[in-house]
């Protein structure tokens, strides 16, 4: 099913496509979790949806075009546009840094920030009044060296504190134990000058194992938590910047009881978070507005918005490879028209699991499913794929990092052709600098006017191509014949097949 195809409904509490911290299913469209639904029904759900998908995909379209007009000003400026606050994330899958060998690739695409899973399997509490960060401090690291701030997602029970497995006992057996823990380990990073300013507190929360970390919380027992944790962080570095509560459902009860209790007591929160995966993005923008109107409610909280796990459901992946890198420049464009402070994509790399490094921390079944998931299952969520090869969906957050200076204004009167424009003056080859899209299933042809042309420019225009055989970026970033545009001829049309993306560098010609 096309994300054209899927019914525009409001998005509804029991309704959360996909969420994970290491990419889990949940059972959409009932209040009921997989287990609740009987394995014929669900057999029989599925075999629905299969069939609804290729009737959709696989008919007949007519032939039609789409007729667009788009504007571009050259000088109309609306602000910084900061395209690396659209950023990375890693599942919590492996302690091992798992895309190590791709930092340079992840470098290129200037992510202010990536997401990193503080898992149990990073052994951070060997024993008691013992700390252990040296294998925590390698995934540190990798985030370093591609030039971002790791974000620092708290999810990990340490055997000592939580001497039981089990997702519903949520709060440590010694708070003055696990604050020291948590103060000797933000002091670690503070010591070590790793920049480190994002602390979260847990991860989808709400869920328990099926979001693949080791808590289910209740709102009482998650702000009990969130007090205690943040008060041992901003102990260690007064200017840490704490939030929470990482939402697998973003209607959970847990984020109004959160800012009823930071407003009410003045807890520090510097930012809330929620996760959403849905291949419909103006579903992903409701969870945005949502988030802002409980916001409003508060007004002497002024936290960012972190949406710092987003994707497709992938669930039901779609079956044209053009639509997911389509659907990445979507997703942005409504993010920034929704006023979101950052995003996390999930993820970097797909990568399995190991049942052993799990067990100690989770249910029998919870491992099971966690090792079911990732090394049985399809997997369509890295930028890079288990064998570490680059996926279309990379190129398009490629275009996007090019996108540098400040924003300036692109109008478009088609509801699904989209763009960017931005303009940045330290670069004279390369100052003037558009993108544009069509997330349909129908072709576009569109005229394309330039306001405020400064004089003689040269375009140069590139194709991002999902569907060559090579995965070479001169292959994915095919470049185009090079044309003149000035003010007397500030026009030009362009065809845009259907999920078809375009660039253009506009140059000063001497």
């Amino acid at each position: 099913m096309t994300p054209q195809d899927t019914p525009r409904a409001p998005l509804r509490a029991d309704v959360h496509p996909t969420p994970r911290s290491s990419r889990v299913r949940r059972w959409r469209g009932s209040s009921r979790s997989p287990s609740d639904v009987p394995r014929n029904e669900r057999r029989h759900r599925g075999t629905l949806f299969a069939a609804l998908a290729g009737l959709l995909c696989g008919a007949a379209l007519p032939a039609q075009t789409e007729t667009v007009a788009v504007q571009v000003s050259l000088e109309q400026r609306r602000g910084p546009l900061e395209m690396g606050r659209f950023a990375l994330g890693q599942g919590g899958l492996s302690p091992e840094p798992m895309w190590d060998h791709r930092i340079a690739e992840v470098r290129a695409l200037r992510p202010k920030v990536i997401r990193l899973f503080l898992q149990e399997y990073f052994d951070l509490l060997p024993a008691r009044d013992r700390y252990h960060f040296t294998t925590l401090d390698r995934s540190v690291e990798t985030i370093l060296q591609a030039g971002a701030e790791p974000l620092m997602c708290l999810c990990f029970k340490p055997r000592i504190l939580f001497p039981v497995v089990n997702q519903d006992i949520v709060e440590p057996n010694d708070y003055e134990q696990w604050e020291e823990l948590i103060f000797h380990l933000v002091r670690h990073y503070g010591e070590r000058s790793a920049h480190i300013r994002y602390w979260e507190v847990g991860n989808e929360p709400d869920i328990g194992e099926e979001g693949g970390c080791p808590y289910r919380f209740q709102p009482e027992s998650y702000c009990r938590y969130y007090q205690h944790t943040v008060a041992a962080i901003l102990r260690a570095d007064p200017q840490a910047l704490v939030g929470g509560p990482a939402l697998a459902n973003p209607r959970s009860a847990i984020l109004p009881a959160l800012l009823d209790l930071c407003s009410r007591q003045k807890v520090p929160l510097h930012f809330v978070s929620w996760h959403i995966y849905s291949s419909d993005p103006q579903r992903i923008r409701a969870t945005i507005d949502d988030a802002k109107t409980l916001l409003r409610k508060y007004p002497d909280l002024k936290p960012q918005t972190f949406l710092d796990e987003w994707n497709m459901d992938l669930g039901f992946p779609p079956a044209d490879g053009r639509i997911q890198p389509c659907y990445v420049a979507e997703v942005a464009w409504q993010m920034k028209e929704g006023g979101l402070d950052y995003s996390c994509y999930y993820h970097i790399r797909d990568y399995h699991v190991s049942f052993e490094r799990f067990a100690p921390f989770m249910s029998p079944r919870g491992t099971a499913f966690m090792e079911g998931w990732w090394n049985r299952m399809p997997q369509f969520d890295g930028l890079f794929d288990f064998q570490n090869h680059v996926r279309p969906a990379y190129f398009t957050f490629k275009l996007l990092s090019r996108l540098t200076g400040d924003r300036l204004r692109l109008t478009s009167d088609h509801a699904h052709v989209h763009g960017l424009a931005a303009r940045d003056d330290r670069y004279a080859a390369y100052q003037y600098n558009f993108m544009l899209w069509n997330f349909s299933a129908v072709p576009a042809h569109v005229e394309v006017t330039l306001e405020d042309v400064p004089g003689n420019l040269t375009a140069k225009p590139v194709m991002l191509d999902a569907t060559a055989p090579s995965a070479d970026e001169i292959t994915r970033l095919r470049p185009e014949r090079a044309f003149p545009i000035n003010g007397e001829q500030p026009s030009f049309r362009v065809s845009l097949d259907p999920y078809g993306i375009r660039f253009w560098s506009l140059e000063r010609r001497r």
